[in-house]
Formats: C-alpha cells, sequence, structure tokens
C-alpha cells in the first residue's frame, strides 16, 4: 500500500497521488472545509459587512434552522446579533485608535498583561540574588505507590544518578 495523504480541513486520508490530491484540493468539500476554517479567524468588521449586505434567512428566523447551514447565502443573524458584532466593531476601532495616538490602553488588554508579567519577572529576578531552598520533589496527588511506577516517572536519586566511569555516549 503507498503512501496516504490526510487532509486536516477535511479530516480525511486518500491515497497520494496527483490525481487524487489534485481532485481533491479542487473540490467542493474541501473547498466549503477551508473556507470554513479560514473563517474562524476573520474580523468582526469583515464579518459585519458581509453580513450586512446579505438579506435575512426566511427558513432561519421562522424555525432557528436552516438545511444550507453555514453555506446558505442569506443571513443567519438577527438584528440583535448584528448589534452586538457592530459594538464589539466600535470597541476595536476605538481600542486601536487609542494605540495609534500613543494613549494608555484600557485594562485587560494584552499590552496590560505584557507590564505585569514584565514586572513580575524583574522582581523574581531581583530575588533571585538570594539563595533559595530547593524544593523537595513531591509526586502529584492520587498516583499509584512509589515503588510500583515506572522508573521514566521515579524521582532522580538526591544526588543524582550514578554515572559510571567508562560510559562513552553515541
Amino acid at each position: 500500500m503507498g503512501k496516504r495523504y490526510f487532509c486536516d480541513y477535511c479530516d480525511r486520508s486518500f491515497q497520494d497521488n496527483l490525481h487524487n490530491r489534485k481532485k481533491h484540493l479542487n473540490g467542493v468539500q474541501h473547498l466549503r472545509a477551508k473556507r470554513a476554517w479560514y473563517d474562524l479567524f476573520r474580523d468582526a468588521a469583515a464579518i459585519l459587512q458581509e453580513e450586512q449586505t446579505k438579506k435575512p434567512c426566511r427558513k432561519f428566523l421562522l424555525t432557528g434552522q436552516c438545511d444550507f447551514g453555514s453555506s446558505c447565502r442569506f443571513s443567519h443573524m438577527t438584528e440583535q446579533d448584528l448589534e452586538k458584532l457592530s459594538a464589539q466593531v466600535k470597541g476595536e476601532q476605538r481600542s486601536r485608535e487609542l494605540r495609534q495616538e500613543g494613549a494608555d490602553v484600557p485594562p485587560g488588554t494584552i499590552e496590560d498583561w505584557l507590564e505585569r508579567r514584565a514586572k513580575r519577572l524583574s522582581a523574581a529576578q531581583s530575588n533571585s540574588a538570594l539563595p533559595e531552598k530547593p524544593v523537595p520533589f513531591q509526586y502529584p496527588p492520587g498516583w499509584p505507590p512509589v515503588q510500583d511506577l515506572p522508573p521514566s516517572l521515579q524521582a532522580p536519586p538526591p544526588g543524582g544518578w550514578p554515572v559510571p566511569p567508562n560510559l562513552q555516549w553515541g
């Protein structure tokens, strides 16, 4: 049996040859799965713009379900969803403008977290000048007794593993 090709987008595998791979990569199912994957990473402004140009799906509004699902050419967003998305876009634009002006970014952003992390690391480095007592090794709770564990999971001896004098690696 020859090599097999696995498509991460479609979660399928097939015999890897030029004909099969070309047929799969140009297939409708693969293109839809690939588009759905990349749609997960689109920004809110692009989603809002696309959803506002679509007409609402009647079947989805009446029943809450649509036979076409994500491939439907009509919008499955309600007015409330569009308002939430619009508010999210405005918030993102505001924070982008604040960053461009050099103003302080509101708390809860990645920049705030990075500043706090840098302060913690610098405080830890300044405290590292003091001699630290080594923390004794402890097995996680719920593990079997030490004698039942395989050697790879047992703690090393206090002085480290003994090295034979004539040991050669490689």
